[in-house]
């Protein structure tokens, strides 16, 4: 728990050249884009730019989109099911549209969702240690989604490193000294959502933004535990949402 009164959060957005499909490798970019970062700061990545190095892209005119999405996502329902012509799915444990398959700023193409989030946040980390020199140091990796009920997209953290995603105030007092029962702050997410606010969605060209003067954020100077990652996760059965959830009738993956 952090005890200041007035706390400020910085976030900075930082401009790159265009990142295409020549791109093969996010380093170099970090290499020419970062500025020196500070102990206790946090870089928050675009998963867009990190699929694109990683060659997640497939130019639109040679894919089925609908055979794409139902190969990235966990669980899907069919496009014909929804008002709105959109495959629904559950993809990384989220729930989101196409599988997290994207064609803004892809230039004639879809961009996927990258391999492995988590390991690129760790690898992330780990450079911006080595580069920098410090030693507590955050990585986000950011996209964006709806909400249910409401309108326009908000950012959201595909994977972290570095420092604790949640915030525990389950049996902590509130302001009348009533002990909370199920309180836990998405820390991650809250930041994703900061940081993609200030990256933007359309053609802003600032897939890197840095979050500084966050002393509500628990920092660790590691990667994420499985048992931590684990935490984050709800099982569909679980979930608050599960009776709207489950009466849905999903498909899984096709293999």
């Amino acid at each position: 728990m952090h005890s200041s009164h007035n706390l400020t959060m910085i976030v900075k957005s930082i401009k790159t050249r265009k990142i295409t499909q020549q791109d093969n490798d996010i380093f170099p970019i970090l290499d020419r884009f970062l500025p020196r970062l500070k102990e206790r700061s946090i870089l928050a990545v675009t998963s867009k730019i990190v699929a694109i190095c990683e060659g997640r892209t497939l130019a639109m005119k040679n894919v089925d989109k609908d055979k794409l999405i139902k190969q990235e996502a966990d669980y899907y329902i069919p496009r014909q099911k929804s008002k709105h012509s959109i495959v629904l799915t559950i993809t990384h444990n989220t729930l989101i549209a196409s599988a997290g398959i994207d064609e803004s700023n892809g230039n004639g193409s879809y961009v996927l969702w990258p391999v492995n989030p988590q390991k690129t946040a760790n690898q992330i980390r780990q450079y911006l240690v080595k580069r920098f020199s410090v030693k507590e140091v955050g990585v986000i990796i950011t996209d964006s989604k709806t909400t249910p009920l409401r309108r326009g997209t908000t950012g959201f953290t595909l994977a972290h490193s570095g420092f604790s995603a949640l915030t525990n105030y389950i049996d902590q007092p509130d302001i009348f000294g009533r002990a909370l029962k199920m309180t836990q702050a998405n820390i991650a997410d809250g930041l994703g959502a900061a940081a993609v606010l200030m990256m933007g969605e359309g053609s802003e060209q600032t897939p890197l933004a840095v979050i500084e003067d966050i002393p509500f954020v628990k920092f660790q100077q590691r990667n994420p535990t499985k048992k931590e990652l684990n935490e984050l996760r709800i099982p569909l059965q679980e979930d608050l949402y599960a009776l709207l959830l489950t009466s849905a009738q999903w498909y899984p993956r096709n293999t």
